[in-house]
């Protein structure tokens, strides 16, 4: 799976500009603030249907244009196909695959893959839960074209929700529509249970081989997925997880009434990441906390090869800066097949031998290629 070439005009800083890659390494070069992330976004975006930055669509015009178009040649399943967005201020947004428009974006799995792991990631496992949820939500709607559907619709029911706690008091004929819309919270709460608690066992076989590695057989990574109350979801469909989830909701219903707060659904859903037993969140130093985020990073690529048969795209956004020479040389060692992008300021400092591809990035323009 590569991405040959990439158009954009009109996304961010970027106006009428063709990037060409090899099938290998690509490194992508330039000072700071020119659009290096930018450019994996637009990749990444192509393969997800969003941004992998907390940004809204019409975010990603620059502010001369109307319109930002991304256009991608890709090699998938052993096919060339070529996708394409078109984001205009003030309206939908239009998908095509093959210039066919797509009925939105679920339609774009399967067709490009792609991993990014950006410095932020290196929080994954001190941060909040929804550092975890979010890295579940970006591989699952990649590989499963179902969940990104149940992601969307459980979304807006939890933010209807929400506003009917919060209002209620002012508006008492609100709570009228609670209990419909706590059975369809509950419905497609059980989706992504479904759906993370499988790949969460996935994640932390293949995570658990990494790190052993990593570590030189020193320590033991385990992931357990972890959601509301104590249930068990592994092995379990929907229609089997969908009662204890309403359940659930009926113990809590006192409580979210005077709260305020929703307190039961898939919101609350985490990974417990543990390192020889302990709790790495609380216990592990820096070192310890970067390495499993290196592991998890690579077992989600991991996850994706099994699947599809395919590599998918590997964007590292400026993330092996922040990484000493041990952790940079691990990640090089095992990226040996399938495409790679790697921003960087100093291309320099990347050591991946010769048969790389660099791009040096200036305000937006392919300065030099070579």
């Amino acid at each position: 799976m590569t991405v040959n070439e990439l158009y954009l005009d009109g996304f961010r800083n970027y106006n009428n500009v063709t990037a060409k890659f090899c099938d290998n390494i690509n490194v992508i070069t330039g000072r700071n603030a020119q659009g290096k992330t930018n450019l994996v976004e637009a990749i990444y975006y192509m393969a997800a249907g969003r941004s992998f930055r907390p940004a809204s669509d019409k975010e990603l015009i620059n502010l001369e244009s109307e319109t930002a178009i991304i256009r991608a040649g890709i090699n998938s399943n052993e096919r060339v196909q070529t996708l394409e967005a078109r984001i205009v201020r003030g309206r939908r947004r239009e998908l095509y695959a093959n210039d066919v428009k797509l009925k939105n974006a679920n339609e774009l799995a399967g067709r490009l893959s792609a991993v990014i792991f950006c410095p932020d990631d290196l929080t994954l496992i001190r941060d909040g839960a929804a550092v975890r949820r979010k890295m579940m939500d970006n591989c699952l709607s990649q590989l499963r074209p179902g969940y990104l559907a149940a992601l969307t619709e459980f979304n807006r029911l939890y933010d209807h929700k929400t506003r009917i706690l919060k209002d209620h008091h002012e508006k008492p004929s609100l709570l009228e529509l609670l209990d419909d819309i706590n059975l369809q919270l509950a419905e497609q709460s059980a989706r992504l249970i479904y759906y993370r608690a499988a790949f969460a066992e996935g994640l932390s076989k293949r995570a658990a081989v990494i790190h052993n590695e990593f570590s030189d057989n020193t320590e033991e990574l385990t992931i357990t997925y972890k959601t509301v109350g104590r249930m068990d979801a592994r092995g379990k469909q929907p229609a089997e997880l969908l009662p204890y989830l309403l359940e659930h909701q009926r113990e809590h219903r006192s409580a979210e009434l005077r709260s305020g707060l929703c307190l039961s659904g898939a919101h609350k859903d985490d990974l417990e990441i543990e390192i020889n037993g302990m709790a790495a969140r609380k216990f592990a130093s820096q070192g310890q906390a970067r390495t499993a985020a290196v592991s998890i990073k690579l077992a989600e690529r991991d996850i994706h090869h099994d699947d599809r048969k395919e590599y998918p795209i590997l964007l590292l956004d400026d993330v092996l800066s922040e990484l000493d020479s041990m952790r940079q040389n691990f990640i090089l060692g095992r990226i040996k097949s399938g495409q790679v992008m790697i921003t960087c300021c100093d291309d320099s400092a990347v050591n991946v031998g010769n048969s790389v591809k660099v791009l040096e990035i200036e305000d937006g323009k392919m300065k030099m290629e070579n």
